[in-house]
């Protein structure tokens, strides 16, 4: 299988900082085979930062997998990024997203076997311009620019312990109300439906759809959008051959017996989904994005400024997104 192709992220968090630690450890981890798109003088000096020993070796990708055991295996952004831990500076947003571009670009063209994504810093890529909304509606955009066709990403946290989807994102909760509709939440469980099939080997994935009130909406008496939005979008799903079930109280559907009875939870908002897995999985949670036309996963943290260049930062969540990367693109490839 071809390397995978990981992006820098953010030069100034710890996404620099995981990509040359595993590939340090790489052996002790049993992690798959990855290339970085990157400066490599910039990892050059964040090694020496960190007082880790790793060779750096410019390759295309096609060379990356032969020399993942003698050298950290790097593509070449084609400028230089000069981004210090913790301090953003102007190369920080070029860098980010030129890395994403080509990690994209690489697998599109069969290239790389999937896109593992490091950490970006959107308020810092909204100040150099950026217009998308955030990492995963940028990727749909790239990938339909390659290909000419549309597709809407899902975002899915994914764990062994658990998977959730949030049907909406980063909405304010004030706002979810006039955004979610049957439509939405069916098309969702579409994706996430298909997906679980196709790339997670489910046969018949089983979804747990919450309501958006407590309760479920106590049939109408603790609001009306569970009954109009979310039960008429459950039913269109099994209409469709889903097996999904909802909506359920989202209070009681995650304990280690709810979970038990489905593959993955659709949440109405954020924060619905997203504080079970991390209470159950902070540390090695895995953001997945279904829908696109290749795999993508990420780990599921953030930049984390503060401990950028110190060696501090946990790769677990990293290696998690490189072992789930590789399943999933190995799932994908054609037969």
């Amino acid at each position: 299988m071809d390397a995978l192709a990981l992006t820098l992220g953010e030069p100034a968090g710890i996404g620099p900082d995981l990509a040359l630690e595993v590939w340090h450890r790489r052996a002790a981890l049993g992690i798959p085979k990855f290339y970085v798109v990157a400066d490599p003088d910039f990892l050059a000096r964040r090694a020496n930062r960190l007082g880790l020993d790793v060779p750096v070796a410019v390759v295309m990708p096609a060379a990356a997998a032969e020399t993942f055991a003698s050298a950290l295996p790097v593509v070449a952004l084609g400028f230089a990024v000069s981004a210090e831990p913790g301090q953003p500076d102007r190369t920080s947003a070029p860098g980010a997203i030129a890395s994403i571009r080509r990690a994209v670009a690489d697998v599109i063209a069969g290239a790389a076997a999937a896109v593992v994504t490091s950490p970006v810093a959107k308020n810092v890529l909204y100040k150099s311009g950026f217009t998308e909304p955030g990492h995963t509606e940028f990727l749909a955009t790239l990938a339909a620019e390659a290909t000419g066709k549309s597709s809407r990403p899902v975002m899915m946290l994914w764990s062994p312990e658990l998977a959730v989807v949030p049907v909406t994102i980063h909405l304010p909760l004030k706002q979810i109300f006039a955004h979610l509709s049957v439509d939405l939440v069916a098309e969702t469980g579409r994706i996430v439906a298909r997906d679980l099939a196709r790339r997670f080997g489910i046969a018949k994935p089983r979804l747990a759809v919450a309501g958006l009130n407590p309760h479920a909406g106590e049939e109408g008496a603790l609001g009306e959008e569970d009954c109009t939005i979310v039960a008429p979008a459950v039913a269109r799903l099994r209409a469709n051959g889903v097996d999904a079930r909802g909506p359920l109280p989202a209070d009681s559907m995650f304990h280690e017996r709810a979970r038990a009875t489905y593959d993955a939870a659709l949440c109405m908002y954020h924060d619905q989904a997203l504080i079970p897995i991390k209470t159950l999985a902070f540390d090695h949670a895995v953001n997945v994005t279904l829908g696109l036309p290749f795999v993508r996963t990420s780990p599921d943290h953030g930049t984390a400024f503060d401990i950028a260049g110190t060696g501090r930062a946990d790769t677990k969540s990293l290696v998690a997104a490189l072992r789930l990367a590789e399943r999933l693109a190995a799932a994908d490839a054609p037969p």
